[in-house]
Parts: structure tokens; sequence; C-alpha cells
């Protein structure tokens, strides 16, 4: 699953859809209106808060797109793995004025790779196409960014955004089906 958000830099809050707020255990309602940043914040793992705010306010800071796992405590209580990527915009004196995103629930398959030993591969011919791609896609970024290649890892992000744009695409397409 993925979802999506958006950061407004003058009234500091965030909007986001149903997924991401389930996700963060937020009311769905108030995400779609829009909510403080530190409300979001505080669904983020503790162990991993520090490390998820520091790559976002330097993105915030210099721009550009950035990619990072971490751990959320959604609204059923289970603790997930989401990817999240985004990027910033700025106005003409270099101020951030906005940012967009998207979340991906990772969860599975973090859990595939930590029960699976190294030389054991996940059966996933019954997976759809895309989302088989997505995982992959994820796994060789996790990898690429160990090489500390920034060509390479900014090829990886930019194949995980296209993927994510596409589920997002896939996801909106089959709630509109199922809403006729």
């Amino acid at each position: 699953m993925i979802g999506n958000w958006s950061w407004d830099a003058a009234s500091d809050c965030i909007q986001a859809d149903m997924f991401v707020a389930l996700l963060f255990n937020v009311d769905p309602e108030e995400a779609e209106a829009g909510l403080p940043l530190g409300t979001f914040v505080n669904g983020i793992h503790p162990d991993d808060r520090d490390r998820v705010l520091a790559l976002v306010r330097r993105g915030g800071r210099d721009g550009g797109l950035y990619a990072i796992e971490y751990r959320v405590r959604s609204a059923d209580g289970v603790t997930r793995w989401v990817l999240g990527r985004g990027r910033f915009l700025f106005d003409h004196r270099g101020r951030p004025v906005s940012g967009s995103g998207i979340i991906v629930d990772i969860t599975d398959v973090r859990m595939g790779e930590m029960q699976a030993g190294p030389a054991e591969v996940a059966d996933l011919r019954g997976e759809p196409p895309l989302e088989r791609a997505a995982d992959f896609a994820m796994a060789a970024h996790r990898a690429i960014c160990e090489l500390q290649d920034p060509a390479l890892k900014a090829r990886a992000e930019a194949l995980l955004l296209d993927l994510g744009r596409r589920l997002a695409e896939q996801e909106r397409r089959t709630r509109r089906a199922h809403m006729n």
C-alpha cells in the first residue's frame, strides 16, 4: 500500500490521505484537513524519530529528494516499516515553502528479509508485477545505499518514485472501481 502527504511551510501543517493517517495513528478526517507536523512525528517509532527528523530537516534546508526507511506505530497497534520519499520546494530566497511525498508500507518486505535466510528467495510469483517490481526496487535501494554511490542512489530513488506513483495511481483506480 502507498499513501501521499503534502506539507505547507507557512502553517507547518501536513495534509495526508487516509492510508498515511492510519499508518501514523492519526484521525483520517483531521489528516485530510491538515494537522501540525508534530502530530505525525509522534507516530514515528521513538528509536527512529531523531534519525528521521534529521534527514527531513536536512532535506528542508538543502533541498532535493530524500528516501528513508523507518518504523511507525499504526492505528491498529502494529509497529510497521515504511519507506518515506519526499521533496521540498523553495521560494526565490531559498526558504522552503512546501513539501510532498509518498509513504510505502514495506513491513512485509522487511519481515520477509528478517525471516528468510541469506540464500533463500521469497516466492513472489503470485504477487502482481508492479508490486513485485516495487519490492525488488526497495531491496536494490537498500543495497545501493550501502555502496554510498550518489549517482546510483539517485537512480534507485528515481525508480522508487516512479513505481510509487504508479502504485498510487493503481490504488486510486481500484478505489474508484469499488465505489461504482
